[in-house]
């Protein structure tokens, strides 16, 4: 499935940027009815704020509604996005699941999407790996690396005052231009 209009973010670990560069691109697409979404392998309790929208054996997908915790899903409410989805799933229904997301998301709205998984069913627009220099819990992203994608390091975007990423209404694109302003 090719997604013109999905950001990907994956990262090298935990700790490696990926909500921090997510959350920046929100701020700087605010404007536009971006949409958030973090899908994580993780079924553990679900907090408050997260209004269940869907649940089937194998996943159940949330949405966000407190922009006042700590948790990353509501830093991308309070960040802009215009909604705000989270989804616990197991890789084996993770298209299913993404498609059921995807029904509650107009057409050409810009989407960023921390979920390294889903690159393995999905073809987005663009795909950003995140790296740190310190990150927590490396994951293995050898198949991610060998894939079409833009490496950006979280010491990076410190000096970045406008991401080198695009948005023209119906694909994203990276300009690195743009992020030396």
């Amino acid at each position: 499935m090719i997604i013109p209009n999905l950001l990907l973010i994956a990262g090298t670990g935990n700790k490696s940027g990926k909500t921090t560069f997510a959350c920046r691109v929100i701020e700087q697409f605010r404007n536009s009815g971006i949409i958030g979404i973090k899908i994580t392998p993780h079924f553990h309790e679900t907090t408050p704020g997260l209004n269940l929208l869907f649940s089937r054996q194998g996943y159940s997908i949330y949405e966000e509604t407190d922009p006042e915790s700590q948790k990353d899903t509501s830093k991308m409410l309070r960040s802009g996005a215009s909604h705000v989805y989270f989804a616990k799933v197991a890789d084996s229904d993770l298209t299913e699941a993404f498609t059921e997301i995807l029904n509650n998301i107009p057409p050409h709205a810009p989407i960023v999407c921390e979920s390294p998984a889903l690159r393995h069913f999905v073809i987005p627009g663009l795909l950003i790996i995140m790296k740190s220099d310190n990150p927590v819990n490396n994951k293995n992203i050898n198949q991610l690396l060998k894939l079409p994608h833009v490496m950006i390091n979280l010491n990076d975007l410190v000096g970045m005052e406008v991401l080198p990423v695009c948005y023209n209404g119906e694909n994203w694109s990276y300009n690195p231009i743009t992020g030396s302003r």
